[in-house]
């Protein structure tokens, strides 16, 4: 157990090395913390939890409109953006970006880092 920990703070650590990323977290499909990076970790399993809701809300309301699961949602504000993917049956991905910061890198790094998440719960 230990070592998957491990594997998923590497993850994370990874892709906060993107340019941009203020912070990430992998969260269960639940809504439950798994790991993160936010700064204010008091504020980590809420954000979890809202997360969590965001993606499924997305995911059902895309299904029913006969649109497929979305590969993404993407929260704009401001202030910054915030991005999560799904990884897998069991967790999800998220991200806090700056306003700057381009789309197309992160979106490659955010698919990537799911990928290996997804691997390391399944």
């Amino acid at each position: 157990m230990t070592d998957t920990i491990e594997k998923i703070d590497k993850v994370l650590t990874d892709l906060k090395k993107a340019g941009g990323v203020e912070a990430c977290a992998a969260v269960s499909r639940d809504g439950l913390l798994i790991r993160s990076s936010l700064q204010k970790e008091h504020f980590a399993e809420s954000f979890a939890a809202m997360s969590a809701t965001m993606l499924g809300a997305a995911e059902t309301a895309s299904i029913e409109l006969g649109k497929g699961v979305p590969n993404r949602v993407i929260v704009e504000s401001s202030e910054g953006r915030l991005i999560a993917v799904g990884a897998g049956h069991k967790a999800l991905l998220v991200v806090i970006v700056n306003q700057e910061t381009g789309l197309g890198l992160i979106l490659h790094e955010l698919e990537k880092a799911a990928l290996n998440l997804k691997e390391l719960l399944e």
